[in-house]
């Protein structure tokens, strides 16, 4: 199998920030206080430096995220991956500016305002991101370090 060449930095830069920006879907991994691992796909938006995902009030990741406060974020394939780990600021589905919800529900392809179980949106705030193809871009594989970007 021939790989393709590393990317440069602000090329790698650029392909996450457009996958960030054109993908739907993402895994969410949290762990409640015992440490319990739960991980689940979900829909999110990308609003330039911070990432909302939202889901029912009453779902193991909505309880951890409330709990903890800490987030993984898996999005891509597996040889194309943008592993994010974060914090999460919670904000009940009735409290949402209406911009952001109707945003939110424009990509999603759902509202979370609109179902009949309540719901919490998350704002995710990137501590961490990581993005890399092949073996040969993991060397430089960190975007972001300590909340701020690497590559500008």
């Amino acid at each position: 199998m021939t790989r393709p060449d590393p990317r440069t930095p602000d090329q790698r830069k650029q392909d996450t920030l457009d996958r960030l920006e054109h993908d739907v879907d993402l895994w969410v991994a949290t762990a409640g206080e015992g440490g319990v691992p739960y991980l689940v796909p979900l829909s999110f938006l990308w609003d330039g430096a911070t990432l909302l995902i939202a889901t029912a009030t009453a779902s193991p990741t909505a309880r951890n995220l409330l709990a903890t406060g800490r987030v993984r974020l898996g999005v891509g394939l597996v040889r194309d991956v943008v592993l994010i780990e974060g914090t999460a600021e919670a904000t009940p589905a009735a409290d949402i500016p209406a911009e952001v919800g109707d945003a939110f529900a424009a990509k999603a392809g759902f509202d979370p305002r609109e179902e009949p179980d309540p719901y919490h949106y998350f704002r995710i705030t990137p501590l961490r991101l990581q993005a890399w193809r092949e073996a040969n871009e993991l060397k430089g594989r960190d975007l972001i370090r300590d909340g701020k970007w690497t590559v500008n």
